[in-house]
């Protein structure tokens, strides 16, 4: 029974990266979600999601997770920002995000909630940061890229590894975000259909990419 449960969630599977430039942040992921890994259910899943003003995330893991972490850090993002006058940072951000993966995960159920995230924004003081928050709760700031736990992160870390430099401009992550993303839906199964991509910095959060991968057929000579 608990195999044909696990079998029956919707997954996102997913391609997300995180890359670190000199002049903001470029975050990215493509749009498959698939039913236990095996049958693709929805090739139209944003996974990159403005959350508010000045925060974007990005989720793998079980679909109804991540919709439900969105929802829920929206709400006490806006709630904190209401009771305590000020803005919340972007560090207070992900460390709060941090606080509900890690609640979630050690919750008795018998589908425990798993989802990774990767979390953007910038400061009011126009200082933009990254961070990494791994399913079972640890966060680590990223100081150049990541691509959390999706099940395309090995196939992009490589590329990002040959090609990352520091100081790139954002430009330049744009473009290397969508190598990254092609290198792992040449070979993830789980990973495909689309790709978004934004890019934060401290003039605010830009929808840069809107790409939807159409299956073509060429004849053969």
């Amino acid at each position: 029974m608990d195999e044909e449960i696990k079998n029956s969630v919707l997954k996102t599977g997913t391609s997300i990266v995180g890359i670190v430039c000199k002049d903001g942040i470029v975050m990215a992921g493509d749009r498959k979600v698939t039913l236990g890994g095996q049958i693709v259910v929805s090739k139209n899943e944003q996974k990159v999601i403005q959350i508010n003003d000045y925060i974007v995330a990005s989720f793998t893991g079980n679909a109804s997770d991540a919709q439900m972490l969105q929802k829920v850090i929206a709400a006490e993002l806006r709630l904190k920002h209401l009771r305590s006058k000020t803005r919340p940072t972007v560090k207070e951000s992900a460390n709060l995000l941090t606080m509900l993966t890690f609640r979630n995960i050690r919750q008795f159920s018998t589908i425990p909630s798993i989802a990774g995230t990767l979390v953007a924004g910038f400061n009011e003081d126009g200082s933009c940061e990254l961070y990494t928050i791994e399913p079972a709760g640890s966060i680590m700031k990223v100081e150049d890229y990541d691509a959390n736990l999706g099940s395309g992160m090995p196939y992009m870390l490589g590329l990002l590894e040959r090609q990352y430099k520091k100081d790139m401009t954002i430009k330049e992550g744009v473009n290397l975000a969508i190598e990254a993303l092609k290198s792992s839906t040449q070979r993830d199964t789980a990973s495909g259909s689309g790709i978004d991509v934004f890019a934060i910095t401290k003039e605010g959060i830009k929808h840069e990419i809107k790409q939807t991968i159409e299956a073509t057929y060429k004849e053969e000579k």
